[in-house]
């Protein structure tokens, strides 16, 4: 990014936004957590924030096995208290591919750490859910709202 906006000046690198669902969404939030000095918004669908808490085949494939402290050093529950920037999390109530938990244990942390975040649990939702139309521009707004009027 910083290599286009040289390129392209008309970027503005003080007003950066993430997006991501899934694993994107665990990217998304660790986007503000490791990066916060770059990223000042993101919105996290449907993240699995802790490895140790989705389907353990799936991990492995990445993080090796068994589980080692790398887990918990990739976690984005272990470092929510590094939250910099506006975050909104999105969650399917009846998500089966994602345990919602997963973005009640990140949530849970934040209050703890006593960070500000916005979060919508989408009665009868499943994995995915912050594509619903109205989901879509929820995100829009907030990003709008974040981004427009830093």
């Amino acid at each position: 990014m910083k290599a286009a906006a040289e390129k392209y000046p008309a970027m503005d690198l003080t007003r950066v936004g993430i997006f991501g669902g899934s694993a994107g969404g665990q990217n998304a939030l660790g986007a503000l957590l490791f990066h916060g000095d770059f990223y000042k918004v993101a919105a996290a669908d449907c993240g699995c924030h802790d490895n140790r808490m989705d389907k353990i085949w799936w991990n492995e494939q990445w993080m090796d096995w068994p589980v080692g402290p790398e887990y918990a050093d990739n976690s984005n529950v272990t470092h929510a208290a590094r939250l910099q920037g506006a975050l909104l999390l999105t969650v399917g109530e009846l998500d089966t591919n994602v345990d919602p938990a997963s973005t009640m244990q990140v949530a849970n942390a934040l209050m703890k750490a006593d960070k500000d975040f916005e979060m919508i649990v989408v009665p009868g939702g499943g994995h995915g859910c912050g594509e619903a139309r109205s989901m879509q521009r929820k995100r829009v707004d907030f990003f709008r709202e974040q981004l427009m009027n830093p």
